[in-house]
């Protein structure tokens, strides 16, 4: 998967309280989503899911993406959060077109559902019936320091 790109709202969020990533037992209490776009993420003025263009649903996407089983762990000052990976498989139709999968927690309510951060692709893809794509995080989601 392609770098990871943060959103300069989620830092703010972070510091306001909004996202529990940790939660106890090092079991992230919130919930992570992933949703896909066509349209390239801006990092300055996007703060919430509904500042993002998502692709339409149908075909086996559904709306609002797919949720990340997400774990954090905070050692020497560092946070790591880490997920499962995400397959999502066109059934009936065609997905797409898609360049970037965007990160964002669904369980605050005030933000409603901020953003976390993307991955580009690096190009759109459209997938055809059968075809899937995973969404693949390797060794963790994300850390901050």
């Amino acid at each position: 998967m392609a770098a990871f790109n943060k959103y300069e709202q989620f830092i703010e969020d972070f510091g306001n309280k909004v996202h529990d990533l940790v939660g106890t037992a090092g079991s992230g209490a919130d919930t992570l989503k992933i949703l896909l776009t066509n349209t390239a993420p801006n990092a300055a003025t996007h703060a919430v899911r509904a500042d993002v263009n998502e692709i339409a649903a149908g075909f086996g996407y559904s709306s609002g993406g797919a949720s990340v089983a997400n774990v954090g762990s905070e050692s020497g000052g560092i946070l790591t959060v880490v997920g499962t990976d995400v397959t999502i498989t066109a059934s009936g139709g065609q997905i797409g077109p898609f360049r970037y999968a965007v990160l964002y927690n669904d369980t605050p309510t005030s933000p409603a559902d901020p953003l976390v951060g993307w991955w580009d692709r690096g190009s759109s893809v459209t997938l055809d019936d059968g075809e899937l794509v995973t969404i693949d995080f390797g060794t963790e989601l994300f850390t901050m320091q």
